[in-house]
């Protein structure tokens, strides 16, 4: 690999911190999710998961050839459509067999997680890059923002009405927002590609 230029340096910096970021969420998330018994979120505890993984393939692909990034922004769009296919099979476990999620700690989780995740969105915005990993990464933060204020009105609910579906449908709701993101990401990579044809 040649040596990274100051753009791309930047562009490490920040991936790298998001990474933390996200794998710390995860970890938190993961837990307040089993304590509290919520659907939320536990699915956005597994985006955080799978987010950390992409910023780490984005990470490692910052510097590299354009088909390497390619590929790597290709996998990212994968991995939301994996996790949310994972997300919707626990939402309909838990209305089978019931669940009893704790408001509070949704909406105690969903206010830190928010913090966390405007603070990675602004850092990417502010690193200024058209490069195809970077735009995924942004599609990332963004729909984790989003996932959190739909776990806030949620956990609201929860506590409003004492009834776990609330909790379900922001489930489902993050699952659907992730398989957005997954497939944007799918067709920003494919059209990154585009003016990389040969003539025919």
């Amino acid at each position: 690999m040649t040596e990274l230029s100051a753009q791309d340096q930047a562009q490490r910096r920040t991936l790298l911190v998001v990474l933390i970021l996200n794998a710390l969420l995860f970890v938190g998330l993961g837990v307040g999710g089993l304590l509290a018994d919520s659907s939320a979120l536990i699915a956005n505890a597994a985006d955080n998961a799978s987010d950390s993984l992409v910023y780490l393939l984005s990470f490692l692909a910052v510097g590299r050839g354009v088909h390497w990034k390619r590929r790597a922004a290709r996998l990212s769009g994968i991995l939301l459509l994996v996790f949310a296919g994972l997300v919707i099979l626990d939402v309909g476990r838990r209305w089978l067999f019931g669940a009893e999620p704790f408001g509070v700690t949704m909406m105690a989780m969903a206010l830190v997680a928010a913090a966390i995740n405007l603070l990675c969105l602004i850092l990417i915005r502010r690193a200024q890059s058209d490069d195809v990993n970077m735009r995924a990464a942004e599609t990332f933060s963004f729909n984790d923002f989003a996932s959190n204020g739909g776990i806030l009105v949620a956990g609201g609910l929860v506590m409003w009405l004492d009834q776990a579906w609330p909790d379900l449908v922001v489930g489902v709701i993050v699952a659907f927002i992730a398989v957005k993101g997954g497939l944007e990401i799918l067709k920003d990579a494919r059209a990154d590609a585009e003016p990389m044809k040969p003539p025919c």
